[in-house]
């Protein structure tokens, strides 16, 4: 243990609050380095006490994902011991991890759609009746018994295709409380729900807790740290640096323990001075699925010297208007202008040239090209015009110049620049897209999910260069699942339901609880989307 695990309120003998207990779950001295010679975990140490919420905190990098895969067995640690209730255990598989009663509801679920919420919740461990056929009556029974113990509301017999992202999550966690798990894992557990589902899992959380069940959540979110957990641990480049009573601390200790430095955390929304409109979009629709339009007949502008921003929850067609801008998507009608010229015959290269840059959802995918050095991905878009391009070929001096002034400001942590950019952890893929597109320096710069996965030093860095793009007279269209960011960076806020834009809100006069009930389909009080450049 360091010696700031040891700073504040952090008890280094015990648990914080729970120094008695027997703990549930004990990691000791957790080394795990990768073949690319990544040290992940460096002596890493977690202790979990029975009926706890148990927060999991740290920078990109810091190895939270690695320790949490070691306790799921996922992967194994290279040295260090695991200890379940003062039993030294070793997982070979989640198998293992499940059977000792070990528990993981994953960001991306692992659901299949077409099934009933029993049918997933008892795969593989299904009631059965004679000759092994399932035994419907008895799961639909059993699950909803479960459900019922630990205030999860859920319909056993609907389809997981219908279902809102917050119930998948809740028949997620189900599956795992039918396997009869005591420490249940959640990585980014609100990363995609309204802030009512968030309210409802902390209350399932606290459920959990009371039954005597141990929780841990892998967070970047401090203030729903705060809320929700008993205790913390935090990591920082693959040590724990800090074990602490969450009723005795604040964010920005957490954030100091987590950056090595304090972190201006407030927030705090700063106007910008909008003036005439450069992004326009009319009456655009864009093709879905199912025979319904991803975007729904959606009007609206950006103006230079202002920050828009769409909340909704994923799904509700975000992506798509942001793809359909770009010129990534077709549109089945409608139009794009920036400047008063119109985008919509020209392809995805001719509108960057005409003046849009784009911070992707799917940073692996569509930001980058993970197989290319990081030089090269930080050149793309550069490397045709000087100082980068000279004659036929490119200025190796200058592409390198341009990807280290990339890296320096926006605090890329990599080896060098001639590695390949998938040896980027998420966060740091990340701040590439959005340094090399920032650099671009275009009249509009469309931005999807632009912190997620990111620790929070570079939520400062990118949040502070978004509003320095914006005062710079550039137009920004931003889409984030988190409105706590919308809020921090948004003039207007702009709700999308179902692909429709159904709300328009002055962010000085909008709440968050207006905003949420928008996101469901439920806006008493805003005003429809109509007002000033709005239809």
């Amino acid at each position: 243990m360091t010696r700031q695990a040891c700073e504040g309120n952090a008890a280094p003998g015990g648990d914080p609050g729970r120094p008695g207990d027997e703990p549930e779950v004990e990691m000791v001295g957790i080394v795990k380095r990768f073949p690319n010679g990544v040290l992940a975990n460096d002596h890493a140490e977690l202790r979990l006490a029975p009926g706890e919420i148990h927060a999991l905190v740290g920078e990109n990098g810091a190895g939270k994902s690695t320790l949490m895969s070691v306790l799921y067995g996922l992967i194994a640690p290279d040295a260090g011991e695991v200890r379940v209730r003062g039993v030294p255990t070793r997982f070979r598989s989640p198998i293992d991890a499940s059977a000792a009663g070990m528990g993981m509801v994953h960001q991306a679920f692992r659901l299949f759609p077409s099934m009933t919420v029993a049918e997933n919740v008892v795969y593989r461990a299904e009631p059965q009746r004679l000759r092994g056929v399932l035994d419907r009556a008895a799961a639909h029974r059993e699950v909803a018994d479960l459900a019922t113990r630990h205030g999860l509301q859920v319909d056993p017999r609907a389809r997981v295709a219908s279902l809102s992202v917050g119930v998948r999550q809740r028949v997620e966690i189900l599956k795992a409380l039918y396997r009869e798990a005591r420490v249940l894992i959640l990585d980014e557990p609100t990363a995609v729900l309204t802030p009512q589902e968030t309210a409802l899992l902390f209350d399932v959380l606290r459920n959990l807790r009371a039954s005597g069940r141990t929780a841990v959540i892998v967070t970047h979110k401090l203030g729903e740290v705060l809320e929700i957990s008993d205790s913390v641990t935090v990591l920082r480049d693959g040590r724990t640096v800090a074990r602490l009573t969450t009723a005795d601390t604040d964010a920005h200790e957490i954030a100091r323990h987590m950056t090595g430095r304090s972190v201006d955390l407030d927030g705090r929304w700063v106007p910008g001075r909008p003036a005439g409109p450069v992004l326009e979009v009319d009456r655009l629709t864009v093709p879905g699925t199912a025979g319904r339009p991803a975007v729904d007949d959606v009007t609206l502008q950006v103006r230079s010297g202002e920050i828009v921003g769409i909340a909704g929850v994923a799904g509700n067609g975000q992506v798509e208007l942001l793809e359909a801008i770009a010129g990534l998507r077709g549109a089945e009608r409608g139009s794009v202008r920036v400047d008063g010229t119109s985008l919509d015959p020209l392809s995805a290269g001719q509108r960057r040239r005409a003046g849009i840059a784009y911070i992707p959802e799917d940073r692996a995918a569509t930001g980058s090209a993970v197989d290319a050095p990081v030089g090269d991905n930080l050149s793309m878009g550069f490397h045709r015009q000087p100082p980068l391009r000279r004659g036929w070929t490119m200025d190796r001096k200058a592409a390198r110049q341009h990807a280290e002034r990339i890296v320096g400001a926006l605090g890329i942590k990599v080896r060098s620049a001639a590695v390949p950019a998938a040896t980027l952890s998420g966060g740091n893929l990340q701040k590439l897209i959005v340094g090399r597109e920032m650099a671009h320096d275009a009249p509009v710069l469309l931005v999807d999910q632009p912190t997620r996965g990111v620790d929070i030093g570079a939520i400062e860095n990118i949040h502070a260069r978004l509003r320095a793009y914006r005062d710079a007279g550039h137009a920004v269209l931003l889409t984030s699942a988190e409105l706590s960011e919308l809020f921090a960076l948004a003039d207007r806020l702009a709700v999308m339901f179902e692909g429709r834009v159904v709300a328009v809100l002055p962010r000085e006069t909008a709440t968050e609880e207006e905003v949420g009930l928008a996101m469901s389909g439920i806006a008493p009080g805003a005003r429809p989307p109509g007002g000033e450049g709005e239809r």
